[in-house]
């Protein structure tokens, strides 16, 4: 395979760049490793820890918070030292290493190993993206459609671990293969395997890429520039202990996300003194869009809480007679969903861009909570088909995640697109950067709204838990609907701000 220029990568025929199917599998196996841990955090703090429902939820918000929130530093990293190679295989040895040790002994070294992940994720995340965005020119609009496909991929990764992971921790899947005593470890060793296979793809086919993705340091002496390099890894691993102390205390938690958020806006209002009132205008839109977005991911992610919770303790474990394990369900049925709908929703505003009554992105976003506000509604209905011993139905359920699957499509997909178009080419990596820390607030926020709700029906009987996390997703409802209806008011305002971009 030769080292091929950028022009030569870029001018490519038909719809699709070759490099994008390397960089799908790569990502896609490394979702597989995301999604499947995401799913069994929850579980396994309540069910081999033996923390509370309310400590686990904090656990677990704490614990994404900083995956997200290292996106943000894993990607300075990559722009500045590492370029964006070096940084993803660091980053997947980083997340091979975590998952071998959560393998080995799930129970004694939890900490020691989701650290290692928080870190590996940070490095691995960001970068892969953005070496997509490079196969294409500026002004190539198939690019759109190549963050449709890459999309896909993430989603695949996700339905497959999401589902399989927990369902063989469980013992709901391979029961008869993986002994009762090993069903965690079994379940943790996979997300090691895949991300070996995710590492093997992209080192097996990166000389594919020509010079996408090289060290920004490569004009420097090679001795200084690995002097940078070394650095940055020895770094990573002596911030470790530092790490398992933040996450394994979420008061530590709370006071990192209370300095690294208010730091963040400060450093942006800084940079806005270089930019002219046209530019600023279209910051302060960027800013709407991340504020809002950390409500809506507080509120979606309580699927990896709360609704863990839920899944485990409140639901049957049959949709449409098929019977599936309702963790696995949870954590699959949006990725699921994502697969057969996305395209769809895409061609939907096409048809209505030809008819000239597309929404806008603002108001798209507004959509985006309206669907949230009804999926969640649907989470409070199940309480409605409840038997006696609070079970209740994984059908519904799963309807509930089909509705807010719509409102993620009208957001996630659309909201990154609105970062790179409204930041200025200097800020780019800064803006994307926040846009990941609202994701890290938005984990944060759930972690403490599911303690809340887990706190309300402590020492409760089935029925009577069931009933608590029903109310308390009717109230997220309600937040959900108040806020889509207040960016739709918005919209002209945010409109303004915009100015040309759509």
């Amino acid at each position: 395979m030769q080292n091929l220029t950028i022009d030569q990568i870029q001018d490519f025929k038909g719809k699709y760049p070759k490099q994008l199917w390397y960089l799908f599998f790569s990502e896609m196996w490394e979702r597989f490793c995301f999604y499947g841990m995401r799913g069994m955090l929850v579980i396994f703090m309540v069910k081999e820890l033996m923390m509370n429902d309310e400590v686990a939820n904090l656990q677990y918000g704490a614990t994404q918070a900083f995956v997200y929130a290292f996106t943000f530093i894993g990607g300075l990293f990559a722009d500045k030292i590492l370029g964006y190679r070096k940084s993803l295989f660091w980053g997947g040895i980083l997340m091979i290493l975590g998952s071998m040790i959560l393998a080995f002994d799930p129970k004694q070294f939890f900490f020691l190993g989701v650290s290692f992940t928080i870190i590996g994720t940070g490095f691995f995340k960001p970068n892969i993206s953005t070496m997509v965005g490079k196969l294409y020119k500026e002004d190539d609009n198939r690019r759109d459609a190549g963050f449709s496909f890459f999309y896909m991929g993430v989603n695949l990764g996700a339905l497959i671990g999401g589902y399989l992971c927990i369902a063989v921790a469980n013992g709901s899947l391979l029961s008869s293969l993986v002994p009762e005593n090993l069903r965690w470890n079994v379940a943790f060793g996979f997300a090691a395997v895949v991300m070996l296979i995710s590492l093997l793809t992209f080192t097996q086919t990166q000389r594919s890429l020509g010079e996408i993705g090289l060290s920004p340091l490569l004009e420097i002496e090679k001795s200084k520039r690995k002097t940078f390099e070394y650095s940055t890894y020895i770094g990573s691993i002596l911030v470790i202990p530092i790490i398992i102390v933040l996450v394994s205390n979420p008061d530590y938690t709370k006071l990192f996300m209370y300095i690294i958020g208010p730091s963040s806006l400060l450093y942006l209002f800084y940079e806005m003194r270089n930019f002219s009132l046209k530019e600023n205008k279209k910051l302060i839109a960027a800013l709407v869009f991340i504020l809002f977005s950390i409500v809506f991911w507080a509120f979606f992610e309580q699927s990896g809480g709360s609704l863990s919770l839920f899944a485990a303790s409140n639901l049957k474990n049959t949709v449409s007679g098929i019977q599936l394990d309702p963790n696995g369900v949870n954590n699959a049925a949006n990725s699921l969903f994502v697969i057969i709908f996305a395209a769809l929703v895409g061609l939907v505003w096409l048809w209505m861009n030809k008819r000239k009554i597309e929404p806008n992105t603002i108001v798209k976003f507004g959509l985006a909570f309206l669907f949230l506000a009804a999926g969640f509604y649907v989470f409070y209905y199940t309480k409605f088909f409840a038997d006696a011993n609070g079970m209740t139905s994984l059908d519904l359920f799963t309807f509930g995640w089909l509705i807010i699957t719509f409102g993620e499509l009208c957001l996630s997909p659309i909201g990154m697109s609105a970062m790179t178009k409204l930041s200025p080419q200097k800020l780019q990596a800064v803006m994307m950067g926040m846009w990941f820390l609202a994701s890290a607030y938005g984990q944060y926020f759930a972690g403490i709204l599911g303690a809340n709700i887990a706190q309300a029906s402590e020492h409760a009987s089935n029925m009577e838990k069931l009933v608590v996390y029903a109310d308390g997703y009717k109230q997220l409802a309600l937040y959900a609907l108040v806020a889509g209806c207040i960016l739709i008011l918005l919209s002209p305002w945010v409109k303004k701000l915009m100015q040309e971009v759509k």
